[in-house]
């Protein structure tokens, strides 16, 4: 169960917010073996000012359209997996957003299946 957060600069089309997401799900379900309907996102725009980041890093110049992916998900997938998936959202980006491939930070939190609950207070996935 990835949730997904994906934090951008205000000013985007609902559109290319929902666009956005459909990239990350879709690189998810193809890549990181996350299972169909397993779609957590929150996506949230911030002013300017609110987006504080190096101008550069690592080779990298950011701009102003800086986006933010972090996905919390449960621990287990190759680094050959985590590097095709990368690859996959800043590719899909690049081809339907039009967006810069510098532009893609994504960070990915491994946990523990025990630390989800899908409601209730339940924790489905503990065995």
């Amino acid at each position: 169960m990835p949730f997904v957060r994906i934090d951008l600069r205000r000013g985007k089309s609902k559109e290319y917010r929902k666009t956005l997401g459909e990239i990350v799900y879709a690189a998810m379900t193809a890549l990181i073996n996350v299972p169909q309907d397993d779609k957590f996102q929150v996506i949230t725009e911030h002013d300017r000012e609110d987006l504080n980041h190096a101008e550069s890093y690592l080779g990298n110049r950011y701009s102003d359209d800086v986006v933010f992916i972090q996905i919390t998900l449960n621990a287990g997938r190759s680094t050959e997996m985590k590097k095709a998936f990368y690859k996959r959202i800043v590719d899909e980006y690049q081809k339907q957003l039009d967006g810069r491939p510098d532009d893609i930070v994504i960070n990915l939190v491994e946990t523990a299946k025990e630390n989800w609950s899908f409601g209730h207070g339940i924790a489905q996935y503990a065995t």
